[in-house]
C-alpha cells in the first residue's frame, strides 16, 4: 500500500476569461482600450508662429516662463518684500513719457485676454487689480499693476501717469466726471450696454447696476473729448477665439453673442486706430471675416 502524499495537490483555478473592453452604445468596441492608464491629453499647435492662433501663442507665453521673459527683454520679477514702492513714491512728481496702455479690471477673465494680447504686441501695460501679488505671479514684469480706490483723485493720478491710452473691457465704473483724462489720447470702452437694455425681467434687476455703470462709463467717455472708440459688443460667451467672423448691422449687440477672446482682440487692434472723435460700433460673432483690422478700422472711419 501506498503512503498518501504529504501535501495535497493544489485545487485548480477556472481560466479567468479574457478581458474585453465594454461595448459603446451602438455595441461596437472602441479601437483602444487600456483600463490602468491615464488618458493622455494632447495640445495640437499650428507649426508657423504666423498660423498660430490667439490661444496657442498664450499657451506658449505660459509655457515660456522666464526665457520668454528675457526674449522680450523684460527683467527678473522683484523679490516679495521689494523696495521698488518706496522707489516709486519718491519719483511720484517725475514726468513719465506717454507710452503705457492701462487695463482697468484687470483680473477679470477679458481683463487677462486683453492683457495677455498686449504682451504679444510688446506694449508697455498698467493695469487695475485687488491682489497684486497674485497678478505679478500671473504676468511678472510685463505688467505694472495698481492697487487703490478709483475714486480716490491722488490714486488715479498716479494711475494714469505715463498712460497714452485706456482699454477698458468691462463696466467696472471706471469713468466718472471727477476723474482727470488729461493727456490720455486714446480711450477703447468695451460696453455692455445694450446687453443690459434688452434684458428683461429677473435678469433685468440683477444687470440693473451694470447698467448704471455702463451709462455712466459712457456718458463720462463721450463728454470728455477725448478720441474714443465704443465697441457695443454683444453678450460675452467663454468659447474658443478666432473660429467665427463678426457681425457690425445695429442692433445685433442687444440679441447676439460674441467670444471674450474675439472681443479682446477687438479692444487691443482698436488702440492704434484713433479716430476724430467717437467712433461708436456694435459688433456679435456672426459671417463677416476680417483679415486685416487696421483697415476694417480705416474704412469704418471713413464712413464717419
Amino acid at each position: 500500500m501506498r503512503a498518501p502524499p504529504l501535501l495535497a495537490p493544489p485545487t485548480p483555478q477556472p481560466a479567468r476569461p479574457p478581458h474585453r473592453p465594454p461595448h459603446t452604445k451602438d455595441g461596437s468596441r472602441p479601437l483602444f482600450f487600456s483600463p490602468r492608464r491615464r488618458p493622455l491629453v494632447a495640445v495640437v499647435r499650428s507649426k508657423g508662429r504666423e498660423d498660430a492662433s490667439f490661444t496657442d501663442r498664450i499657451l506658449d507665453y505660459i509655457e515660456g516662463g522666464p526665457k520668454l521673459r528675457k526674449w522680450y527683454g523684460a527683467p527678473d520679477l522683484l523679490p516679495k518684500d521689494g523696495g521698488a514702492e518706496g522707489e516709486e513714491d519718491e519719483s511720484s512728481d517725475i514726468e513719465e513719457p506717454r507710452d503705457a496702455v492701462l487695463v482697468t479690471n484687470g483680473e477679470s477673465e477679458i481683463g487677462q485676454m486683453v492683457i495677455l494680447s498686449l504682451i504679444l504686441k510688446r506694449a508697455r501695460i498698467k493695469a487695475l487689480v485687488k491682489d497684486k501679488r497674485s497678478t505679478e505671479e500671473a504676468f511678472g514684469t510685463y505688467v505694472e499693476c495698481m492697487v487703490g480706490n478709483i475714486e480716490d483723485k491722488s490714486f488715479t493720478k498716479k494711475t494714469l501717469r505715463g498712460v497714452r491710452a485706456v482699454i477698458c473691457p468691462t463696466d467696472d465704473g471706471f469713468f466718472s466726471d471727477q476723474i482727470d483724462l488729461k493727456g490720455v489720447e486714446h480711450i477703447v470702452l468695451l460696453s455692455q450696454l445694450s446687453v443690459y437694455r434688452n434684458s428683461g425681467g429677473l435678469q433685468a434687476i440683477m444687470n440693473s447696476k451694470l447698467r448704471k455703470l455702463a451709462e455712466r462709463d459712457e456718458e463720462v467717455v463721450l463728454a470728455s473729448g477725448i478720441p474714443s472708440t465704443i465697441i457695443r459688443s454683444a453678450s460675452l460667451e467663454t468659447t474658443p477665439g478666432g473660429e467665427k467672423g463678426f457681425s457690425f448691422t445695429e442692433g445685433i449687440a442687444a440679441k447676439g453673442k460674441i467670444s471674450r477672446e474675439d472681443a479682446a482682440t477687438i479692444c487691443v487692434e482698436a488702440l492704434d486706430a484713433i479716430p476724430q472723435t467717437t467712433l461708436i460700433f456694435e459688433v456679435a460673432n456672426g459671417d463677416e471675416n476680417v483679415t486685416d483690422w487696421k483697415t476694417w478700422f480705416a474704412e469704418r472711419m471713413a464712413k464717419g
